[in-house]
């Protein structure tokens, strides 16, 4: 626990989750909040400005007024030491920034354990919920969610030696539900991260696009180019005007597997492995996944652009305890002037910009699984498979051909 302002217990990235700290409503795996200390160094463009203005420049999801409230209170430090508001960082200082920390819920299927071996544990994972720490995720994570309900510490976050330890041998973007595997020790970790660069995996997607995919199979070759910018791939080709292609070589091999007229069932390998890579060439082809909001419209609205600043902004403004600079003592407290009731489940931070919601501000609380699915690896003297999800069984006549 790190020491943070009196009278709050704060955590650092070396609390464990615990299976106390989630919270399940209507179908969505919530974590209760909790105070949280974010660590980070003053980079070199960081250098030379005020504690409040480098946040108020780099971190952009709070108004200003809040980091003017939060070094007051001691909730922005620098080397564990409190600040005025014009304080001036210098490179490499220490800035620990406290706060109440909403992550966004998740899809509240469980992680099932599909096998647990001497070296290698493979789990189904559920859509939306990421592999690893990332952004605002923490505990609704899949190592998280390990570590809390079965035990499994990762690879990289040791805390005992008795404890059972996992690393993941591959990656599934957040929306992608299936097959992951994870190497209990070092050693296998390495023998199969050998292997991925030795190009001797296979692995097998299913995909449910719109629809009559055509028959036989369909290789697609085209370079993936990602923009992180605006969260998308884009299939990219040379159209013989001498104009090489920027993004990165790529190649997917898809079957039909059936089809109901108007969606299909496709099998998808993807031979290497960009960004999106199958969601991107699967829209190539003219056959996008069905549900795939990132793909099917020419019009998408990154995520990170559809924010709510400006009525955080006006929200805090109305419920900061005071614009006294002594008038911090009362922090710790669960009180808070906000309007709407507080839930009963966790404590109301007067500071915290997401309270008194249980999820963050902005979250699409829409959200659902994405139609594509991870359903087997292969190696050299191993495979691995997870059961289909219902979505991919249109009909009887395809329940019979996936299982067979």
């Amino acid at each position: 626990m790190a020491a943070g302002p009196a009278g709050i217990v704060w955590q650092t990235p070396a609390n464990p989750p615990e299976r106390q700290d989630y919270i399940f409503r209507d179908g969505r795996r919530y974590v209760r909040p909790y105070y949280f200390e974010f660590i980070s160094h003053v980079k070199n463009r960081w250098a030379g400005k005020t504690i409040v203005d480098l946040f108020t420049d780099e971190f952009k999801g709070r108004p200003r007024e809040y980091y003017v409230h939060a070094v007051k209170c001691g909730r922005l430090q620098v080397d564990d030491q409190m600040v005025h508001a014009d304080y001036v960082v210098q490179s490499s200082q220490k800035i620990s920034h406290f706060l109440h920390r909403h992550e966004p819920p998740v899809l509240g299927g469980d992680i099932t354990i599909l096998q647990n071996e001497a070296d290698v544990v493979t789990v189904c994972k559920p859509a939306s919920v990421p592999v690893h720490p990332c952004g605002q995720y923490r505990k609704n994570t899949v190592v998280g969610i390990l570590q809390a309900e079965h035990g499994l510490v990762p690879l990289f976050r040791i805390l005992c030696l008795n404890c059972a330890i996992i690393a993941a041998v591959h990656r599934l973007d957040r929306l992608v539900s299936g097959l992951l595997i994870f190497a209990k020790n070092a050693d296998k970790a390495e023998s199969f991260r050998q292997q991925i660069e030795a190009s001797l995996l296979q692995k097998e997607y299913v995909a449910k696009v719109v629809g009559v995919f055509p028959d036989g199979e369909q290789t697609v070759n085209a370079n993936v180019h990602f923009n992180a910018r605006e969260g998308r791939s884009t299939a990219e080709v040379c159209d013989g005007d001498g104009k090489a292609p920027i993004g990165k070589q790529a190649c997917t091999k898809f079957q039909r597997i059936c089809t109901d007229g108007i969606h299909s069932i496709v099998l998808c390998k993807p031979v290497t492995g960009r960004t999106h890579q199958i969601r991107v060439h699967l829209k190539h082809i003219g056959y996008p996944i069905a549900n795939d909001e990132v793909y099917l419209s020419e019009n998408f609205s990154p995520r990170s652009s559809k924010g709510t600043r400006i009525n955080r902004a006006t929200t805090l403004a109305c419920s900061l305890p005071s614009s006294d600079p002594d008038s911090c003592a009362d922090l710790g407290n669960n009180d808070t002037n906000k309007d709407t009731e507080a839930d009963e489940e966790f404590s109301i931070d007067p500071m915290c910009t997401n309270c008194p919601n249980l999820a963050p501000v902005g979250y699409d609380a829409d959200e659902e699984a994405l139609w594509l699915h991870c359903v087997r690896y292969t190696g050299p003297d191993w495979s691995y498979e997870c059961p289909y999800p219902d979505w991919a069984f249109l009909d009887n006549v395809s329940r019979k051909k996936l299982k067979s």
